[in-house]
């Protein structure tokens, strides 16, 4: 709840990339916040995690059907989807293994689309310096290796496909203070760390934030930066 959402134009781009708008696969899909995005474009959204429990969660229209199944295999008939999107988790997934898998699902001409977002950036320099301290320094250890994939946009990953230009894209949403806590404690590197030394460093950074936000309850700007790659199978 306390999460950016993708923007509506990010979405319209991808609808865009596909051939034809019959079937769109959202691998990894989570808790379907990208196939909800694509589900105004396409006659039919498969949204596919390999974890119940977050299908179980997941919720959309009518048209997005979510399935309990791996990246690869996916269990979609070959040469059946017009386009594939993996949202900020392209990073936990075998990519030489997926992307072959892709190849396999994509119609001839169809589209893939991966993306995710950096860091949130405050809207004031002291705010910023607050959280990235936090970030980057109390919590930095707490992240997992992969996390650098995120940072680095992807851009180390082998790419088999004939890539496109992007339009810059970003999160942004209007968060209360109690919110970007939240937002923060959502972090799986928010929650080692709290598991190991419990709430106390969250409270402070809480208290150090207050000191710069004003008054608590007045939402202010949270925008994370996005970075997305995208081609099409020749």
């Amino acid at each position: 709840m306390y999460r950016p959402e993708y923007p509506a134009a990010l979405f319209e781009f991808v609808a865009g990339l596909a051939p034809s708008r019959r079937l769109a696969w959202d691998c990894a899909t989570g808790n379907g916040q990208a196939a909800r995005g694509r589900a105004q474009y396409f006659a039919r959204v498969l949204a596919t995690d390999a974890s119940p429990e977050q299908i179980h969660e997941a919720h959309g229209p009518p048209n997005v059907e979510f399935r309990v199944a791996p990246a690869e295999p996916s269990g979609l008939a070959a040469h059946s989807a017009d386009l594939v999107t993996v949202a900020q988790a392209l990073h936990w997934l075998n990519a030489s293994q997926f992307f072959r898998e892709v190849e396999r699902v994509l119609v001839p001409g169809g589209a893939i689309a991966v993306w995710g977002y950096g860091d949130p950036v405050l809207d004031t320099p002291e705010l910023q310096r607050i959280l990235h301290e936090f970030n980057r320094g109390t919590i930095e250890s707490y992240w997992l290796p992969e996390r650098m994939l995120v940072l680095n946009g992807y851009s180390t990953v082998p790419f088999p496909f004939a890539e496109v230009s992007v339009p810059t894209f970003s999160m942004v949403r209007d968060l209360s203070l109690a919110e970007l806590i939240g937002y923060v404690r959502t972090w799986s590197a928010t929650a080692r760390f709290v598991a190991e030394h419990g709430m106390a460093e969250v409270e402070r950074l809480e208290s150090e934030l207050s000191r710069y936000w004003g008054d608590p309850a007045t939402p202010r700007r949270v925008e994370a930066p996005m970075f997305m790659r995208a081609g099409h199978v020749p």
